[in-house]
C-alpha cells in the first residue's frame, strides 16, 4: 500500500535532486572565464529538457524495465511510461506510486551527463554536444543503471552495493570526462596563460545548492521516511564536512594558503565518495571515508593530471571520477549489515569488496570505451570541438550569440 510519509519523501527529494542540476550550472559555471559562463549554465539547462524526456520515452524503460536477458539492459515494455502509473510497482519502491520512483530516478539521469561538462568546459560545439549527451545518456548510463539498480542486473544479482550511484552516476560520469578531455584536446593557451575562475562567489553558491540536494540524491535513495534515510543523511554531511576540510589543511601545507575554492571542491569530493556508501556505514567510517577522498582526489588533481597532461578543466575525473572509485570500495570495507546491505571487509566479509572491485572495474571498462566510440562517432559527424577563432571569442557568443553579463554604459 502507498505511504503517504514515503511518497512525500520521494518526491521532496526528487525536487532536491533536480535542483543540484542548476546548482551544478552555477559551480562549474563560476570556475570558467567569464565569456564561458553562459555557455555552462546552458549545457546543464538543456539536459534538464532532453533527458526528461528521452527517459520517460526510453530511458527508464531501458534502465528498470523487464530484462532482455543476462542483465544487461532493459526491453522498451515501459516506453513512454505505459504500465507506469499511480500503484506502486511490485520490484521498486513498494510503498510509493510507481511514477515517484520513476520520477526520483530521472533526477538521476539529468545530472550525471551534467558532470561530464567541466571536462570539456570553454571548447564544446553546442551542437555536438547535444547529440553525444543524449547517446551518452541512452547507450552508457541507463545500461549501468540497469547493471546495479535494476532488480534484474547483473551487478545486483552479484550484491554490488551502491546505495545512491557511486558507480552509476560518478564513476560513470568521471572515466567519460577523463576520456572526453583527452579526446577534445586542451584548450588555447592551456599552460601558457591563466585560467581562473571568474566568480569564486558563484561557485560557493554553487556548491551549496549542490550539498543541500545531495540529502535527497543520498537519503531519498532510502525509498523511504525511515531510519535508513536519517543515517544516510548524516553520513553525506558527516563525510562532505571532513573532507571540505581536509582538502582545505592539504592545501594550506601544499600551497602555503588555503583556499575557498579548495574547499569547495574537497567538499564535492567528500559528498561524491560517500554516495555509494551513505547507506550502509556509519558516521566514523563517512568521515574516513571524506578524509580520503580529498587525499585522493588533491593527489589526482596536483599531481596526476600534470603529468599525464590533460585538460579536465574543472577537475571531474579527480573529483567525481576518484571520489566515485574510492567510495565504492570503501563500501566494501566499512558496510555493516546492522546499517543496510551486508557486513564489509572490517566485519568479516572480504569478498564484498571483491565485488566493489568488480563493479568499479567494470564501471571503468564499459565508460570508458562506450564514451571513446560514441565521442568518435558524432566527432565524424558533426564535429566536436570549436574552430579556434570561436574558443578565443568565447562560448557565450559564438554558440549561443548572447552573454553572461551585460555591461550597462
Amino acid at each position: 500500500m502507498i505511504n503517504a510519509g514515503d511518497t512525500a519523501w520521494v518526491l521532496a527529494s526528487s525536487a532536491l535532486v533536480l535542483f543540484m542540476t542548476p546548482g551544478l550550472a552555477l559551480f562549474y559555471g563560476g570556475m570558467v572565464r567569464r565569456k564561458n559562463f553562459l555557455s555552462v549554465l546552458m549545457q546543464c539547462f538543456i539536459l534538464m529538457c532532453v533527458v526528461t524526456l528521452q527517459w520517460v520515452l526510453i530511458g527508464y524503460s531501458l534502465s528498470f524495465g523487464p530484462d532482455v536477458g543476462g542483465g544487461f539492459i532493459g526491453d522498451l515494455s515501459w516506453a513512454g511510461l505505459r504500465g507506469v502509473g499511480m500503484v506502486p510497482s511490485e520490484h521498486y519502491a513498494t510503498t510509493v506510486p510507481h511514477l515517484a520512483f520513476m520520477i526520483f530516478q530521472c533526477m538521476f539521469a539529468v545530472i550525471t551527463p551534467g558532470l561530464i561538462i567541466g571536462a570539456f568546459a570553454e571548447r564544446i560545439k553546442f551542437s555536438g554536444y547535444l547529440v553525444l549527451m543524449l547517446l551518452w545518456s541512452t547507450l552508457v548510463y541507463d545500461p549501468v543503471c540497469h547493471w546495479v539498480w535494476s532488480a534484474d542486473g547483473w551487478l545486483a544479482h552479484l550484491h554490488l552495493m551502491d546505495f545512491a550511484g557511486g558507480t552509476v552516476v560518478h564513476i560513470n560520469a568521471g572515466v567519460a570526462a577523463l576520456v572526453m578531455a583527452l579526446l577534445i584536446g586542451k584548450r588555447v593557451g592551456y599552460k601558457n596563460q591563466p585560467f581562473t575562475p571568474h566568480n569564486l562567489p558563484l561557485v560557493v553558491v554553487g556548491t551549496g545548492i549542490l550539498w543541500f540536494g545531495w540529502f535527497g540524491f543520498n537519503a531519498g535513495s532510502a525509498l523511504a521516511a525511515n531510519g535508513l534515510a536519517a543515517n544516510a543523511f548524516v553520513t553525506t554531511n558527516v563525510a562532505g564536512a571532513a573532507a571540505g576540510l581536509a582538502w582545505t589543511l592539504i592545501e594550506w601545507r601544499h600551497n602555503g594558503a588555503p583556499t575557498m575554492l579548495g574547499a569547495a571542491t574537497g567538499a564535492i569530493a567528500g559528498l561524491a565518495a560517500v554516495t555509494p556508501a551513505c547507506g550502509f556505514v556509519g558516521p566514523m567510517a563517512a568521515i574516513v571515508i571524506g578524509v580520503m577522498a580529498s587525499v585522493l582526489g588533491f593527489l589526482a588533481v596536483a599531481y596526476l593530471k600534470p603529468r599525464l597532461g590533460y585538460d579536465d578543466s574543472l577537475d571531474v575525473f579527480g573529483v567525481h571520477g576518484i571520489g566515485g572509485m574510492w567510495g565504492t570500495l570503501a563500501t566494501g570495507i566499512f558496510a555493516q549489515a546492522a546499517i543496510g546491505g551486508t557486513d564489509g571487509l572490517l566485519f568479516g566479509n572480504p569478498r564484498q569488496l571483491l565485488i566493489q572491485l568488480a563493479g568499479v572495474a567494470a564501471t571503468v571498462v564499459y565508460s570508458g570505451v562506450l564514451t571513446f566510440v560514441l565521442y568518435k562517432a558524432v566527432d565524424a559527424l558533426i564535429g566536436m570541438r570549436v574552430q579556434e577563432d570561436s574558443e578565443v571569442m568565447g562560448l557565450d557568443i559564438s554558440q549561443h550569440r548572447e552573454a553572461g553579463y551585460t555591461v550597462l554604459e
